[in-house]
């Protein structure tokens, strides 16, 4: 009976570490912000991370608020210490002014979603 609790406790000492096991996002920078531009100009930029968890990092979704801002990421699981980079492509036709556009990331991480940020002022082309 001893040896059947033993086993039980350490399951349960086993089962807390794993599930207390997450990838992490590092960036170096979470916010882009390019330089002024005129309407019609086609942006990108990248976003370099590592993954500082414990567990090899799988990016599973993303979601952005509009079809003007394209995101390219690693479909394959990034290992603990490696790197790896999220593409950002923003199309500024028919955007005029500031324009704020979060980028959410779902992952096997602790905090989901991740979230970067691209930000931009179009000019009008007049």
């Amino acid at each position: 009976m001893k040896m059947y609790w033993s086993l039980i406790l350490l399951a349960l000492i086993n089962s807390g570490t794993v599930l207390g096991q997450f990838a992490e996002f590092s960036f170096d920078q979470k916010v882009h912000k390019f330089d002024e531009v005129t309407e019609g100009a086609v942006l990108e930029c990248d976003f370099p991370f590592v993954n500082s968890g414990d567990v090899p990092l799988i990016i599973s979704n993303h979601k952005v608020e509009c079809s003007c801002t394209q995101v390219t990421y690693p479909s394959t699981p990034i290992l603990p210490g490696d790197s790896a980079i999220v593409h950002v492509r923003f199309d500024s036709n028919g955007k005029l002014g500031w324009q704020y556009r979060p980028i959410q990331l779902y992952a096997n991480t602790k905090k989901n979603p991740s979230k970067i940020e691209i930000r931009v002022k179009v000019n009008s082309k007049e």
